[in-house]
């Protein structure tokens, strides 16, 4: 078996994995991030970039390149409620380089953060490389087993960090307490073509027949049809004339696109987990992201959320690895400051759960808009807040260049 030795293995090229493995090798920490697939080419994955990511971005120098690719700007949002459009967040008052939110496949996030760290010595990036398990010595874990097109390799590491999404092998490994706040939705996730002449803005429409989610990526709506948990079967006996049916009835401007719907394959089932672990880490370990928090689809923010933990980690984390002198603290540090953003995060989305989605979804009545949603209509400033919650999050990370040792 093949050996390498390194200061952090990162399991997961996702949002968090990349990112945090670019900001230790910054800091001149010896990093190798595993990716198990042969490129970052997947549809379907989140695709939001908020302002909080873009402002970070602008602070490692890295937005004004990663504007220059193809992308949807989202300066606000709002929801269509029985033919009644409410203005919900306007994101253009925020004091940040980049006030909105950019619509961009999930692959070009990655690939630029890639571009980038490739030309730092100390990065390296393995592709279709699968952690399969840690190692682990005296109580520590010490390194992971990995899967390669080559045969298998086991990697030395001082740090291991899970960065491996929300069905995370290693997490299933570590026997961690899990808590598990429980979703009482699924979605189905697919794409329209989208009429040059649509709406451009990116819509939440609620009605008799349920909510739909309309996310404007140029010549495509990217959807998202949400339903109570284990429906699916359901909406399938019901067929695809059907769904094809009710899905105009909630956005009429889709009438021309919907038969682009051809099986069901067109349609992707995301099953919505909220979770998170009771403890991040342990000797040798420490998880992030969606392994360590899974987030609802509400509010696009779970890669965001990922981001922010790699950039926390990555400032607490740097000269401890640097240094060799990694210890349980400062995995307990990173647990502490990321764990009550996304904590309070999961409680507003079971809290939206609650009051909006499951009402809009059980009823078969006239949809009435919420006090709440008039307030935003009549009084503009106070879409500031929303925008906020959603755009910079609880706890936005920062970078700070001082830290680079490039």
């Amino acid at each position: 078996m093949k050996e390498l030795k390194t200061q952090c293995c990162i399991a997961g090229g996702g949002p968090a994995g990349v990112m945090l493995g670019y900001l230790l090798a910054r800091q001149g920490v010896d990093v190798i991030v595993l990716e198990k697939h042969e490129d970052f080419f997947r549809d379907f994955r989140g695709d939001t970039v908020h302002p909080s990511t873009l402002q970070a971005m602008d602070e490692m120098g890295l937005l004004e390149g990663y504007l220059k690719k193809p992308f949807q700007k989202t300066e606000t949002i709002g929801v269509h409620i029985d033919g009644k459009d409410i203005p919900v967040a306007d994101f253009r008052h925020l004091p940040v380089a980049a006030p909105y939110i950019a619509m961009m496949p999930q692959w070009e996030f990655l690939n630029h953060l890639a571009e980038h760290g490739r030309e730092i010595e100390s990065f390296h990036l393995m592709m279709s490389a699968k952690a399969e398990r840690y190692a682990e010595e005296n109580g520590r874990v010490t390194g992971v087993e990995v899967t390669t097109p080559d045969g298998p390799v086991h990697i030395r590491a001082d740090l291991v960090v899970g960065a491996d999404g929300r069905d995370s092998t290693l997490r299933e490994q570590s026997d961690l307490a899990v808590k598990d706040i429980g979703a009482p939705i699924d979605v189905f996730w697919f794409r329209v073509p989208r009429d040059s002449g649509n709406a451009t803005e990116s819509l939440g429409r609620v009605s008799a027949d349920g909510m739909l989610v309309m996310i404007n990526r140029g010549d495509y709506w990217q959807c998202a049809l949400p339903f109570p948990k284990g429906a699916d079967e359901t909406i399938k006996v019901q067929g695809l004339d059907a769904l094809r049916a009710r899905l105009v009835r909630m956005a009429p401007m889709l009438e021309n696109g919907v038969g682009e719907l051809k099986s069901w394959d067109d349609l992707k089932l995301l099953t919505v987990q909220v979770n998170r672990l009771e403890t991040w880490w342990k000797p040798g370990l420490l998880f992030i992201g969606d392994a360590a928090h899974a987030m609802s689809p509400v509010g696009g923010v779970g890669v965001n959320l990922a981001v922010q933990d790699a950039i926390a980690a990555a400032r607490i984390l740097g000269a401890p690895l640097r240094e060799g002198r990694v210890d349980d603290a400062d995995l307990a540090a990173v647990q502490m400051r990321r764990e009550a953003p996304a904590e309070k995060t999961q409680a507003m989305q079971v809290m939206v759960h609650k009051t909006v989605l499951i009402p809009a979804l059980t009823t078969t009545r006239k949809i009435h808009v919420p006090f709440p949603l008039h307030m935003l209509k009549w009084i503009p400033l106070l879409r500031r807040i929303p925008a906020r919650l959603v755009g910079m999050g609880l706890r936005p990370e920062h970078w700070d260049t001082s830290l680079d040792r490039l």
